[in-house]
């Protein structure tokens, strides 16, 4: 299905969260939390315009500019758009997602060299954390917490108790294929026991549509089946590229993204090498094989 305009919902008089579908490539949510006074915005968007587009949505619901934007973790679709809301907002996020907005740069711009960014100052956290941070906003807690390992990335968890609301990052990737080369495999499995924990009722994953926590057993029978997929492949000694052109997908088959399986499949190798979770891959080597994996055809940004 081709994307449509990106939407806002109202979860509660404070809480509103930004759905870009169709949550493909490039393609991220936001939210924000308001009292009417102050406000706190978690993640941007990939482009310029969108970031704009999202600046504007905040505005109609009658929120005031941000003064804190909350980034999950440093990918560019998550964080590109940080500098359209400054200089009013302090942009916070976990310290290593500081450094490595820092390092990775405009990294999109390499992937995606044809797609209009527009005027991207790469903007990291100036405040940040490495295991919680509460920040208020009126009455509204907000809480962040590091789920205590790599998973996605070096997360950020989004959770208001009072709502039972969490903003997840890319930790779920509703309707979409999980995605963890630059993190961790096993470690993203962990994190999801740190969001069952949260027991909040209403998730808003990374991208996609608005959930339940439904998404975490989801995500985790994706994970288990990538996990399986590279035992067998590994002890055979096949490629990651090779275990996935092999692959049953099975219902999986149905989720967007589906080349995401050799990247995974390149984790899950690296992981039963013994390398450290979140030791870096060859992303050259990882986006060819899933232009593979996609006919051929590199894989596409939609912003």
């Amino acid at each position: 299905m081709p994307a449509t305009d990106p939407y806002t919902v109202r979860l509660t008089p404070e809480v509103h969260a930004y759905v870009q579908p169709d949550g493909g490539w490039c393609l991220n949510n936001a939210g924000f939390v308001s009292d009417g006074e102050s406000t706190l915005l978690v993640d941007t968007t990939a482009t310029e315009r969108r970031a704009r587009a999202l600046r504007e949505a905040l505005l109609a619901t009658g929120a005031p500019l941000p003064r804190t934007v909350v980034n999950t973790h440093h990918h560019g679709d998550h964080t590109y758009g940080n500098g359209v809301f400054l200089p009013e907002a302090v942009v916070v996020g976990h310290e290593s997602c500081r450094s490595e907005v820092l390092a990775a740069g405009r990294q999109l711009h390499l992937i995606w060299p044809q797609t209009d960014f527009g005027d991207i100052r790469i903007t990291a956290p100036t405040l940040t954390h490495s295991d919680r941070l509460t920040v208020h906003v009126g009455d509204v807690e907000v809480r962040l917490l590091h789920p205590g390992t790599v998973a996605h990335t070096a997360d950020t968890i989004v959770h208001l108790p009072r709502q039972g609301i969490v903003f997840t990052g890319d930790l779920i990737f509703h309707g979409g294929t999980p995605f963890v080369p630059m993190g961790s495999l096993s470690g993203s499995l962990r994190a999801l026991g740190v969001l069952r924990s949260l027991g909040a009722e209403t998730v808003v994953p990374g991208h996609g549509p608005i959930t339940d926590p439904s998404a975490y057993d989801a995500t985790e029978r994706y994970l288990r089946f990538v996990a399986e997929l590279a035992e067998a492949g590994h002890a055979k000694g096949l490629s990651p590229l090779e275990t996935a052109r092999g692959a049953d997908l099975g219902v999986f088959a149905e989720l967007r993204e589906s080349e995401r399986l050799v990247a995974n499949l390149h984790r899950a190798y690296a992981e039963l090498d013994g390398l450290p979770e979140g030791s870096p891959l060859d992303p050259t080597v990882v986006f060819a094989d899933m232009a593979a994996m996609n006919g051929g055809v590199p894989v596409a940004c939609h912003a």
